[in-house]
C-alpha cells in the first residue's frame, strides 16, 4: 500500500536547513497534553478559489484510520480503515452543519482495504491483510443497501505489508475492472499478457541488495497492473516494473496513470529514483527491481516517467472529471502524497504520443496524511482522506467557490489534447501486442526508429510478441542503426529468455555470436549519444541472457568498446564500465579509478566504485590504493537509511577481488574503519565578492550567449555543495527541488535572483516548520513520516536518513519556520566567469529523460 514515510522560483531553489537542532526556551508552567484531532483547514494552504471544509473526525479507537474512499451509486461514501472494518458515509449538504454528516458500519465481514470501487452494481474491495489479501465482490443478500455477502474473486500471494495489493478502477471500454498491486505482490496467474513474458533482472554484474535487506531475494517485475473481467475469471497483464504504485486513473483518451513511489532509503546514491507520474502504456515495464538493481531511466528497456515529483509516499490518485471546477482542474490529475502532506494536480499537456506534466500544489498541510482522493460526480465535489498507520484520521470536502464561471457540470469527456497522429501511432502497435504474425512485424518495423520514445517502445515490444522466426534474420541483416540495435534488444531478450525465471536455462551461444557480430558492425562514432546508450544497453541484455562471450567475442569486445571508454557521458561511461569490468578488461582499471576521481558528486563516483569492486585484473598498487582509500572519503557522504550499508557491501565486495599479495600491502588500509575517520575539511574557496543581483544582471545577459563551459559549471555546482540538497539531471540530493528543466520555467534573471535572495520568497513547498511542545522545546525542520501518535522531523537537509521523533499529544503549536532554508552568500567564492558557467549550466536543461525521447 500505503508506503507510508517519507513563490514559484523558490520552490525550484530551497537548500540548506538552518535551525537544525531542537532548542531549549525558558521554563514555562506545566500544560496539559493535547488529544490529536483532524488537522483544521484552516492551517492549510488551499489553491486560489477553492475551499477545504473538515466533514469528519474519525473517532481512532472505534473506527481506527481510513486510508481509500469511493462514491457509491447514490452517492455516499464507502471507506475503509486500514486495518479494520468498511463503512458508509452520507456527506451533509453543502452548506449544512458539520453534525449532519452520517456514518454507519458496513455489516459485511470485510475490511482492511486499500482498493473500494462501486460498480456492475456492486462493491469491489482489494484487501490487503495477511492472510486475506485478495480481490473481493460484495453484495446485499436482500437486493437493498444492506451489503452483507462477500464473494472471493481473486486471492493474492504476498499482501498484508505496505507494497501489497491495492486499487481496482473503472476499465474505460465499460466492460473490464482495472487492479493495483505493489510489488510485494508476487504475480498472480494471467489468462493473456500485454507484456511480453521475458522479463527478467539483466543486470551484469552481482546485484547489491538493499543495505537493510528490505526485499532481498526477490526478483522482478516488481508491480503490477491487470484488467480483468468483473467475475474476476479472466485476468490480463499490462504493466509491470513498478515499486508500489498505490492508486491509478484513466484520462478522457483512455490512457492510464499512476503515481510510482520511490526508495527513501536509496537518497543520493546513483539508482534513486524520485516518486514520478507515469503513463501506464500498452506491455510497459518501469524497471523496479531490488536494492541498487533499479534500471535508470534512460535504459531502452523502460520508459521515463510524465513527470518526477520528489521523495515522498504516493497514495490515491484522482482526474478532477465530474467535479465543479474550473476546466484546467476538471482535467488535472490529482495525486496525493502521504509524508510530505501534499496533494498536487499535475497539469498534463500532449508531449508526442505520451504527455508532460507541471505541478501545481493544490492542497497542502502540516501534518496531512493523505491517503485517498475521489470526485463525487453526485455534488461535484472533492473528498479527500488523512490517516494511515493508524495515525488521526479525518473525511475532507474541496469545492470550488471562486469567481471563474465553472463550465457546464459535467463536462463531457471528450479532447484528450494529445497530439493526434503520434498516439493513433502508438495505440495502432499497442494493438500488436499479441500473437498477430507477419503484419504485426511490418507495421512495427516501421516505427523502430521513429521520434517518439513511447512509439519505439510500443514497437520492440510488438514485435517480441510475435514468433521471432518471422523477424531474427532481418534484424541480424539490419543496416539502420536504430532499428539495428532495438530489434536486437528484442531478440537477446525472446531468444535469451531469462536465467533467473527460466530454469534449466542454456544459453544459445551461436544465437549470442550473432547478435554480437551485428553489434559490432554498427559504428558508435557515428551515432548520438542516446544511440550509444541504446547499444550499450543491448550489449549488457544479450550478455546477461546469452551467456559469456567466447575467446574471440570478447576479444572483438574488447578492442571496440575499449578503445572509445572513456566517452565523457557519466551514464553512457558507467554502462561502458560495467561491461569491460564484466569481460575483465585488463586496461580499464586505472581509466575507472580516474573517473572515479574526478567525478564531481558522491552518486558518479559510486556508480564507478560499484563496478569496479568485481574487478580482479589490470590493478597496480596505486590504483589499489586510490580506490580503497576512496571509501575514507565517501563515509563522510550522507544518504538514506540503506546509504552506509551499500557502500560496505561494495567495500566487501572489492576486498573479495584481492590477492594475498595485495591483501599484505594494502592491511592497513583495509583493517581501518571508513566510518572512524575523520578527514579533514576540504579547502575552502576563497571569498570574491559579496554579489547582489545588480552586479550579475549585465554580466548575465551578455555572457550566457555562447562560449559556456557547461562541464566546468558542473563541476563548480558540485563545489558549491548545490549536490548536496538539489537534484539535476539524475544526480544529487533530494532534500530540495529538482532543478533539472528549470530553464523551461523561469528567466536567467529570475533563477539568479533566487540564488542571490534567496529570502525574498520562501516556498511552502521546502520551508521548514516550526514546533514548540509543551515541554518546552523548539524542533525547526520537515515533517518526513508518522506513525500512530508520533511524528518524524527531518532537521538536518544534509543528511536525509535523520529525524527527530515528536510525540503529537506533546506539540503545542506548529507554523511555517521564517527561516529560508538556502542560505545566502552560495556564489560569493566565484569569479564573474564561473558564475555564469554555473548558471548556463543550470539553464542548460540537462534532462536525460527529455532527451530520451529523441532520437
Amino acid at each position: 500500500m500505503l508506503r507510508f514515510r517519507t513563490g514559484a522560483l523558490l520552490v525550484a531553489l530551497s537548500g540548506v536547513l538552518l535551525a537544525l537542532s531542537p532548542v531549549q526556551l525558558p521554563a514555562q508552567p506545566p500544560k496539559k497534553l493535547v488529544a490529536p484531532t483532524a488537522t483544521d483547514p484552516a492551517t492549510m494552504k488551499v489553491a486560489k478559489g477553492f475551499k477545504v471544509e473538515l466533514l469528519y473526525t474519525v473517532p481512532k479507537n472505534e473506527m481506527g484510520s481510513w486510508v481509500c474512499i469511493t462514491p457509491d451509486d447514490k452517492g455516499r461514501l464507502i471507506v475503509s480503515d486500514q486495518y479494520g472494518a468498511l463503512y458508509r458515509v452520507t456527506p451533509r449538504g453543502i452548506g449544512q452543519k458539520p453534525e449532519q454528516t452520517g456514518v454507519t458500519k458496513i455489516p459485511a465481514q470485510i475490511g482492511s482495504a486499500q482498493g473500494l470501487l462501486w460498480a456492475f452494481d456492486a462493491l469491489y474491495v482489494v484487501v490487503n491483510s495477511p492472510g486475506k489479501s485478495g480481490l473481493y465482490k460484495v453484495t446485499s443478500s436482500q437486493k437493498n443497501d444492506t451489503l452483507d455477502t462477500v464473494e472471493l474473486l481473486r486471492a493474492f500471494d504476498g499482501g498484508g505489508g505496505e507494497h501489497g495489493p491495492h486499487a481496482v478502477l473503472r476499465h474505460p471500454d465499460g466492460k473490464r475492472l482495472t487492479v493495483v498491486c505493489g510489488n510485494q505482490t508476487k504475480l498472480t496467474k494471467f489468462d493473456t499478457t500485454k507484456v511480453p513474458p521475458v522479463w527478467g533482472e539483466d543486470h551484469l554484474l552481482p546485484r547489491l541488495p538493499d543495505g537493510n535487506g528490505f526485499m532481498k531475494g526477490v526478483l522482478g517485475p516488481g508491480g503490477a497492473i491487470y484488467n480483468i473481467t468483473p467475475d474476476g475469471k479472466n485476468w490480463e497483464l499490462f504493466s509491470v516494473g513498478f515499486r508500489n504504485q498505490y492508486d491509478a486513473a484513466y484520462n478522457r483518451a483512455d490512457d492510464l496513470f499512476t503515481y510510482d513511489a520511490d526508495m527513501e532509503w536509496d537518497f543520493n546514491t546513483p539508482w534513486y529514483r524520485p516518486t514520478r507520474v507515469c503513463l501506464v502504456s500498452s506491455g510497459s515495464e518501469w524497471g523496479w527491481r531490488n536494492g541498487a538493481g533499479k534500471w535508470p531511466v534512460h535504459y531502452p528497456d523502460t520508459l521515463p516517467p510524465v513527470v518526477n515529483v520528489g521523495p515522498g509516499s504516493p497514495t490515491g490518485v484522482s482526474f478532477g472529471y465530474g467535479a465543479k471546477f474550473p476546466q484546467k482542474y476538471q482535467d488535472a490529475f490529482f495525486i496525493c502524497d502521504w509524508s510530505y502532506g501534499k496533494m498536487y494536480a499535475a497539469h498534463l499537456r500532449p508531449g508526442g504520443s505520451a504527455y508532460t506534466a507541471e505541478l501545481e500544489e493544490f492542497v497542502t498541510g502540516t501534518p496531512l496524511p493523505l491517503t485517498d482522493v475521489c470526485i463525487n460526480p453526485h455534488d461535484g465535489a472533492m473528498y479527500f482522506t488523512i490517516g494511515g498507520r493508524k495515525t488521526q484520521s479525518g473525511l475532507y470536502r474541496v469545492t470550488y467557490t471562486g469567481e471563474v464561471d465553472t463550465p457546464k457540470f459535467p463536462v463531457p469527456m471528450t479532447d484528450a489534447g494529445v497530439s493526434a497522429a503520434a498516439r493513433t501511432t502508438r495505440l495502432q502497435l499497442e494493438a500488436f501486442h499479441t500473437k498477430i504474425g507477419a503484419p504485426a512485424v511490418d507495421a512495427a518495423w516501421k516505427e523502430l526508429d521513429s521520434a517518439d520514445r513511447f512509439v519505439r517502445f510500443a514497437a520492440r515490444t510488438a514485435l517480441e510478441h510475435q514468433d521471432p522466426k518471422l523477424w531474427a534474420d532481418k534484424a541480424l541483416a539490419e543496416k539502420d542503426p536504430q532499428k539495428a540495435i532495438l530489434s536486437l534488444l528484442a531478440l537477446a531478450r525472446v531468444g535469451g529468455q531469462c536465467p533467473e525465471h527460466v530454469r534449466p536455462h542454456k544459453p544459445d551461444a551461436e544465437l549470442r555470436a550473432s547478435i554480437l557480430k551485428s553489434l559490432n558492425a554498427i559504428d558508435a562514432k557515428k551515432l548520438t549519444t542516446a544511440l550509444q546508450i541504446d547499444l550499450a544497453r543491448t550489449y549488457q541484455v544479450a550478455l546477461n541472457r546469452l551467456g559469456p562471450p567466447a575467446a574471440d567475442e570478447r576479444a572483438a569486445l574488447l578492442t571496440k568498446l575499449s578503445a572509445t571508454f572513456p566517452t565523457k557521458d557519466r551514464a553512457l561511461d558507467g554502462m561502458l564500465l560495467e561491461i569491460l569490468v564484466y569481460l575483465q578488461d585488463d586496461t580499464v582499471a586505472l581509466k575507472g579509478v580516474q573517473l572515479l576521481a574526478d567525478a564531481p558528486t558522491q552518486e558518479e563516483q559510486i556508480e564507478y566504485a560499484r563496478s569496479l569492486r568485481a574487478l580482479k585484473v589490470g590493478w597496480t598498487m596505486d590504483a589499489r590504493n586510490t580506490y580503497f582509500a576512496w571509501f575514507l572519503k565517501a563515509a563522510a557522504y550522507k544518504g538514506g537509511s540503506s546509504f552506509a550499508k551499500f557502500l560496505a557491501l561494495i567495500r566487501t565486495d572489492a576486498v573479495a577481488t584481492l590477492s594475498a599479495e595485495e591483501k599484505v600491502v594494502l592491511r592497513e588500509l583495509l583493517a581501518t574503519d571508513p566510518a572512524s575517520v575523520k578527514l579533514p575539511p576540504e579547502p575552502a574557496r576563497p571569498f570574491v565578492k559579496a554579489y547582489k543581483l545588480a552586479d550579475l544582471t549585465d554580466a548575465l545577459d551578455k555572457g550566457l550567449k555562447s562560449g559556456r563551459d557547461f562541464d566546468r559549471g558542473r563541476k563548480l555546482f558540485a563545489a558549491g555543495k548545490c549536490f548536496a540538497c538539489h537534484r539535476f539531471d539524475g544526480e544529487g540530493g533530494s532534500n530540495a527541488p529538482d532543478l533539472t528543466g528549470v530553464a523551461g520555467r523561469f528567466s536567467a534573471r529570475d533563477l539568479l535572483e533566487s540564488v542571490v535572495d534567496p529570502s525574498k520568497e520562501v516556498s511552502d513547498q521546502y520551508a521548514a516548520v516550526e514546533i514548540r511542545t509543551t515541554d518546552d522545546r523548539v524542533v525547526t525542520g520537515r515533517i518526513v513520516n508518522l506513525s500512530e501518535d508520533f511524528v518524524m522531523v527531518n532537521t538536518d537537509m544534509l543528511n536525509p536518513g535523520g529525524t527527530t521523533r515528536i510525540d503529537r499529544k506533546l506539540i503545542e503549536s506548529m507554523k511555517p519556520s521564517k527561516l529560508s532554508m538556502m542560505p545566502t552568500g552560495l556564489l560569493d567564492t566565484f569569479k564573474e566567469d564561473e558564475v555564469l558557467d554555473v548558471m548556463a549550466y543550470m539553464l542548460s536543461r540537462g534532462d536525460r529523460t527529455h532527451a530520451m525521447f529523441k532520437k
